[in-house]
Formats: C-alpha cells, structure tokens, sequence
C-alpha cells in the first residue's frame, strides 16, 4: 500500500475541428481537477489546422502532432511518449471529467498492485435520449453499461474514453497496437481492450480496476441516438472483439463478454418484456434492440473470424 500519490499526466487525443467546443470543454474540466495534474498533453491525430488552433488557445497544454500512424492507438502512444507522470490518464476529446476525477484516480493506485483504473462514463445526451436504447448497450455510445460493478472491483479493462495506466505498464507490454483503435470516424476499437489484457500478462499480479467514483460525462450527439448508428457500432464492435481474439485468444478477449450475454443481457430483455406489461409500449422496443444488437455483434465477430482464420 503506497502512502504517496504517483504524478500523473493527462492525455487528450483529437482529430478534427468539428469538435472544437467539446476540446475546450475537455480541458477546462482538467484545469479545475481537485488534485494535481503534472501536465495535460493534446496529440493532434495528423489535424494540422486543429494543432495550430490548439496551440494558440491553450497556453498552458502542451500541444502536438501524433508522431505515429494515424488512428487513436498513434495518437494514445505519443502521448505516452510524450508525458512524464508515473500515472497517464486519458480523456476523449468529447468528454467532460468530474473535478474529483484524478483525485479517485489516485485512491485507487494507493494499492501496489493496482496497475490500471478505469472510471465510469456517464453519457452527456445531446438530444433526447431514444425511448428504444437499451442502457445494457450504452457501450454502443462509449459509455458505461448496465452490468459493470457499481463499487470498485477488478476488470479486464477498462472504457477507453475515461482510464488511466502506470507508466510501469507501458514500459513492461509496450503501447497500444496501431493495427487496431478508432481513425477517424470508423466504428471499430477495443485497442484498450487489447492492452489491458496484455499489461496484466507482463506484470506479474498487476490489476486493472473500475473506480465508479471517478466520473466523466462523455458526449452522445444526435447522430449517435440512431439506428443506424447503432447497428454500426455492434458491427464494429464484433469485428474488434475477433481482431483482439486473434492477438489474445478467445479467452481472454470474450471472458467478459460470455458473462455480459449470459447474465446481463436475458436480464434486460426481461426488463423490456415486463415494462410493455405494464403498459410501456417502449419495453419491447428495448428488449427487441438487445437482441437486435447481439445477433449483430456475434454475426460480425464470426465473420470476422472466418475471413482471419488460417487459410481463409
């Protein structure tokens, strides 16, 4: 147990203009951390005009170009590179941290052992939240989900737009892989997934933690309450999930998820079954987009998995 709070970087990756507002929004949030932030690091993901823009509206931020290939794994790695916290901490650039985000942060490093925390990601809706979405599917707009623990616990990984690592880690399994993460607006993702499974290979007793307490509101444009949209993001996730099997083998990359179908999802189609009962007509249209959604999710990582198989 550690009586001193390691230091801590934070790292913002951005990509585009478009999200100028939630960028300043993201990094107010980090000036007002009721514990203390060695440095707030922005890698411009290969954005020119974002890096410039960057440059001239915080002074205090150090601003720079993503030295890697281009996608959020590049971008996450030169920022790791670039900080020099014994902890790096991670923001999506549309997200908002709580002003006791880092301070949680530390209390769980306090254990030794401890060698990654994630927090909970609270969606900040930007239009009226569909009545038809499923709260077991808000991973389907990066935020937390029904069936995480509600206290902290140990996880396989944590939500990549709030989660934080020790240096230590990088430096025993090396950074996030660039043949995987999001470019751009691509559905695709689990690079964090990825890493977590093998920074608790290359530490011997390392965990990786949820500290519900350490809060982030994370961005849900209209664009992202769609159908579409959500079809989309169960495809992309299958085709992660059998792109992160094939690097860390299936049982480590689906342990998580066996329990999630098993377990939290016949609960929330039961959930939506007893609503309509009650006279929500809602309830089956949530239970219809569970099903909806995994049926999509397993029907993309089987694909995917054929076309990877040796010989295919």
């Amino acid at each position: 147990m550690s009586t001193s709070s390691p230091s801590v970087s934070v790292v913002v990756c951005a990509y585009t203009t478009e999200r100028w507002d939630e960028i300043c929004a993201a990094v107010e949030s980090l000036r007002a951390q009721t514990a203390p932030v060695t440095e707030v690091v922005l890698v411009a993901d290969h954005a020119p005009e974002l890096l410039d823009r960057a440059r001239a509206a915080f002074p205090d931020v150090r601003c720079i170009p993503n030295e890697g290939p281009q996608g959020l794994s590049g971008a996450r790695n030169t920022g790791v590179q670039r900080t020099t916290g014994d902890v790096v901490a991670f923001l999506d650039d549309d997200a908002r941290a709580a002003p006791d985000w880092i301070e949680r942060f530390l209390d769980a490093y306090r254990d030794d052992d401890v060698i990654g925390v994630g927090g909970r990601v609270v969606p900040d809706w930007r239009a009226p939240r569909p009545t038809w979405f499923p709260d077991e599917f808000l991973w389907v707009v990066g935020c937390s989900y029904t069936g995480l623990p509600t206290e902290r616990a140990e996880i396989r990984n944590p939500i990549g737009a709030n989660m934080s690592f020790r240096r230590s880690a990088f430096d025993a399994a090396g950074g996030f892989d660039t043949a995987m993460g999001r470019l751009g607006k691509d559905a695709a993702g689990c690079e964090e997934t990825e890493f977590a499974i093998r920074a608790r290979a290359a530490v011997a007793g390392g965990r990786v933690v949820l500290e519900p307490a350490s809060v982030c509101f994370h961005a849900v444009t209209p664009q992202r309450t769609t159908r579409a949209y959500f079809r989309t993001r169960c495809r992309g996730e299958g085709r992660s999930k059998a792109i992160v099997s094939a690097l860390a083998g299936s049982e480590a990359a689906l342990s998580t998820e066996r329990t999630y179908v098993r377990r939290t999802l016949p609960g929330g189609v039961l959930r939506g079954l007893r609503a309509l009962l009650t006279g929500d007509p809602s309830g089956a249209a949530r239970a219809w987009a569970i099903v909806e959604g995994t049926l999509l999710t397993a029907a993309s990582y089987a694909l995917a998995r054929r076309r990877t198989a040796p010989g295919s």
